[in-house]
C-alpha cells in the first residue's frame, strides 16, 4: 500500500492507537503492584495468543473474499463488546443515581469516536465499519444522556446544607 493509496489514512489513523494502548499497559505494568502486574501480564499474554490465532487463522482462509468478511465480523463484534461494556456501569448509575463511577471524558470521547467512524463507514458505504460503531453511537448518546439525567439530580440531592443547626 502507497502512502497516497486509499485507505492509507484511516491505516494510519488505527495505527497510533495501538502505540498508546501499549504505552499505558507498560506504565500500568511498571507501576502497578506485584499482585495486578501478574495479572495484567497474564491477560496481556492471552490477548497476543489469541491475536496470533486469529491472525494465523484468517491468512489459512485462501479466499479474499472470505477472509475479509471473516476478519470484519471478528472485528464488528469485538468493537459491539468495546461499546457495550459500560453498560455494567449504566446499570450501576441507575441503581445508585449517581455518576460518581462513570467518567464524562471517556463517554463523550468514546461517541465522539465512534460517531466519526460511523459517519466514515457510511461515506465510503463499509458496513464492517459503520454498523458497530452505529450501536456504539447509540450507546454513547444513552451513557451522556444518562450522566446529564443523573448529574442533575446529584447536584439537586447535593443542595443539602452541610451543616445542620438543631436551635
Amino acid at each position: 500500500m502507497q502512502l497516497g493509496s486509499p485507505g492509507t489514512s484511516l491505516l494510519l489513523g488505527c495505527l497510533y492507537h495501538p502505540f498508546f494502548q501499549i504505552a499505558y499497559i507498560i506504565l500500568f505494568i511498571v507501576y502497578a503492584d506485584k499482585e495486578k502486574k501478574m495479572k495484567m501480564l497474564g491477560l496481556l499474554l492471552a490477548v497476543c495468543g489469541l491475536l496470533a490465532i486469529i491472525i494465523a487463522g484468517s491468512l489459512q482462509i485462501v479466499d479474499r473474499e472470505a477472509r475479509w468478511i471473516f476478519v470484519g465480523l471478528l472485528s464488528c463484534a469485538s468493537l459491539i463488546s468495546m461499546f457495550a461494556s459500560p453498560l455494567f456501569i449504566i446499570n450501576l448509575v441507575i441503581r445508585t443515581k449517581s455518576v460518581e463511577f462513570m467518567p464524562f471524558y471517556l463517554s463523550l470521547s468514546t461517541f465522539l469516536m465512534s460517531t466519526s467512524f460511523f459517519l466514515y463507514g457510511i461515506f465510503n458505504f463499509d458496513a464492517f465499519i459503520y454498523v458497530p460503531n452505529g450501536i456504539g453511537t447509540i450507546l454513547g448518546i444513552v451513557q451522556l444522556a444518562l450522566y446529564f439525567y443523573f448529574k442533575r439530580k446529584s447536584v439537586e440531592d447535593s443542595r443539602e446544607p452541610l451543616i445542620v443547626s438543631h436551635v
